[in-house]
């Protein structure tokens, strides 16, 4: 039996991966951090709560750190530990570096020196583009991040690439585009848009505030990605791989598709607010997933559509039981 140590497992993707890597007959670790939340309700709605060994731990905590890949004796390492949301960390940007960036050594370091037969996945954005240097953002596209978010995940990514380098680990990172499912978190677009058309579907709310609905994202969905980070662990050298679609959408149009499922036109509902707009503005974000194609045999089996109205149907019941 594989063990593999998750770091971030109460996130969308941390319940995502668990789940596949169950499935797939694996002891599964997770690093948690205490909260006095409930930071465990993703894995419940997986069906994977009780079958996870959690470990305490904080990725800002080198010894806690330290402590779980020993504990663990992973045969392969996820570090999805991040404060992900973009917007947060113009809030927040001395604790986005902490986690994002420090956290990745902190990891890495502790694989070096008590595991370094384990494989390592980096979780890597497509938000290290920013303000783009190509049309389309390949594996050798320039980075220029435009949020403390984007500086520090470059932090994580180069890192991650100096440990594989430098201590012949098998180090590999994902740079994931824009990925999301009914497990995402509120405060993202894609989950707020979907949640207030569920909430004025059912008249509990009146309108839904927005910022830039012009940006384009590649939006995929969480569950086909996380079967690209899996893959980039089987094999037999590290690298880097850009997971995307190859299609933009604007969130303008991701807000039509939600509210015409429900028999709503968006243009009634939507407001837009300058308040939300970023101080440094990403307008476009396209990847090509040539590579993860070709080496990896990965594609994306969800399109937008369907990966909108999935996240429609589960607000409409949420909202429903409120």
């Amino acid at each position: 039996m594989k063990s593999a140590l998750i770091t971030g497992i109460t996130g969308q993707d941390g319940a995502y991966l668990a789940r596949l890597l169950l499935d797939k007959g694996y002891k599964v670790h997770g690093l948690v951090a205490r909260r006095s939340s409930d930071s465990r309700w993703r894995l419940r709605e997986m069906g994977v709560e009780a079958d996870i060994v959690y470990l305490d731990g904080d990725m800002a905590d080198a010894c806690s750190v330290q402590r779980a890949v020993i504990q663990s004796a992973p045969d392969e390492v996820y570090n999805l530990a991040a404060q992900s949301f973009v917007a947060a960390s113009w809030n927040q940007p001395v604790t986005t570096g902490i986690v994002d960036g420090l956290g990745v050594t902190h990891l890495l370091e502790a694989i070096r020196q008590f595991s370094p037969h384990t494989r390592f996945y980096q979780a890597s954005t497509s938000e290290m583009f920013g303000l783009i240097q190509a049309e389309q953002q390949d594996e050798n596209t320039p980075f220029y991040p435009r949020s403390p978010y984007g500086v520090a995940k470059l932090y994580g990514h180069w890192i991650t690439v100096n440990y594989r380098e430098s201590f012949d680990l098998h180090a590999s990172s994902g740079i994931l585009f824009n990925h999301e499912s009914p497990l995402r978190g509120i405060e993202f677009v894609t989950r707020k848009v979907t949640d207030a058309a569920a909430r004025i579907k059912q008249g509990k709310q009146q309108e839904l505030a927005l910022g830039n609905i012009d940006a384009k994202r590649d939006w995929g969905f969480a569950g086909d990605y996380v079967e690209a980070m899996w893959l980039m662990l089987q094999q037999d050298k590290p690298d880097d791989f850009v997971v995307a679609t190859g299609v933009t959408t604007t969130v303008r149009e991701m807000c039509r598709i939600a509210f015409d499922h429900v028999g709503l036109n968006y243009r009634d509902y939507v407001k837009i607010d300058p308040a939300f707009f970023r101080p440094a503005e990403v307008e476009v974000l396209l990847g090509n997933p040539a590579k993860a194609q070709r080496v990896l045999g990965w594609k994306p089996k969800t399109d937008l559509d369907t990966l909108i109205r999935m996240m429609m149907d589960a607000d409409m019941k949420r909202v429903a039981k409120e």
